[in-house]
Formats: structure tokens, sequence, C-alpha cells
């Protein structure tokens, strides 16, 4: 079932994180500190946008979660200010960034990531991951239907999001959703908007 995010929730989704982490696949052991990429990726929006948060449970157990902000340039000012200073000190950042750990570090200390192009026609963002035995079974659909039903109440006209180079299967779910490159970037297949009016029928 889709239920909404409960705070006992925080280590099950941090694990479904780091299990997806690595463009779907696991990401255990790839970065120096398994929680960086929860630090980033995930536990800001639950802390900062719990009511955007909705968790996949099965069989009693969290194996998915879509987590999303409305106005992701709020979103940007709200983890600066709130999450940031919290985040620098449990993981400082190192300049020059060599290393694959340093390098997601120093995303994580910036907020340009946050805010993607056409913010005014695709203002919310999301992030959306299941493990890998729910997958193919309509969870994913579901989730996102849910969270577009959401923004559409509450008023904001379309979600954005960003999807990794090596994972391909991830771009292909998201074009048979409707999701299409955003117009200032037509053809930047990796950054992705649907409007919430739109009809999420998955396309074969």
């Amino acid at each position: 079932m889709i239920r909404p995010f409960s705070p006992d929730d925080v280590a099950s989704l941090s694990r479904v994180c780091l299990l997806t982490g690595d463009s779907g696949g696991d990401a255990t052991g790839k970065y120096e500190d398994d929680t960086l990429l929860a630090d980033i990726f995930l536990l800001p929006y639950l802390r900062l946008e719990p009511a955007y948060a909705h968790v996949l449970e099965l069989g009693g157990r969290a194996v998915g979660y879509l987590v999303a902000t409305p106005d992701s340039a709020a979103f940007a000012e709200r983890y600066e200010r709130e999450w940031l200073p919290g985040f620098a000190a449990a993981h400082p950042l190192v300049e020059p960034a060599v290393t694959p750990t340093q390098v997601l570090v120093r995303l994580g200390h910036s907020t340009a990531h946050l805010v993607g192009p056409d913010h005014a026609l695709y203002p919310a963002h999301l992030h959306i991951d299941l493990l890998p035995e729910t997958q193919g079974a309509g969870w994913g659909r579901r989730l996102i239907s849910t969270l577009l039903r959401q923004l559409r109440d509450a008023g904001v006209p379309g979600v954005q999001l960003g999807v990794g180079e090596r994972n391909t299967g991830a771009q292909a779910f998201y074009r048979r959703l409707g999701f299409a490159p955003l117009p200032s970037a037509p053809d930047d297949g990796l950054r992705l908007g649907i409007r919430t009016a739109a009809a999420l029928v998955e396309r074969r």
C-alpha cells in the first residue's frame, strides 16, 4: 500500500535510498560514508517537506518511497538555512573535490542542483526509489499519480526530475508515463517534466 511518511520510517527509507543509489542498483560501499546519499537526496525532504513524502509498504515493511517539494526555489532556501549547517558538520567540504565521495559531498554543499530550468512551469521536483523486487508492478506509476493529484490540488502546475545517464530503464519508464524534456532543454533526456493536469497513463 501507499501511505504517508511517518518519522518511524527514516531508517528503512534510508536503507532503500542506499540500496538503489547506484543508478538503481546497490550503492553500499560506493562512497566512504553510506549515509551520504540519504543525507542529500532523502532526509532533507523528510525534514523540510514531510507532507510530500509517500511510502510504499508491502508485507509490513517500507520498500520504496517518493519525496518531493512543491516549490524548488523555496526548498533550496530552506535547505541552505536549515539543513546545510548540519550536513556540512557531518560531511566537510574538501576542495579540490577529487574522489567520488568528495564530488558528492560538494553537491550536498550546493543548492544549484535543487532548482531546475523552467521553474515557473515546473516548480516542483521529486525523487522516487523502489527496491528492485517491487519494480514492474505499477507501484512507481501509483506513487507518481498520488503526487500529481496532491500537487494539482495545491495549485502547482508541473513537476520535474533528474535521472541518471546510466539509468536507461528509469528514463524509459518516465517517458512512458508522459514525462518529457523541459521546454528550455528539449534535447536533454536527463531532466524531464510533466504537467500536474496530465492524465498519467503508461504508454507502451
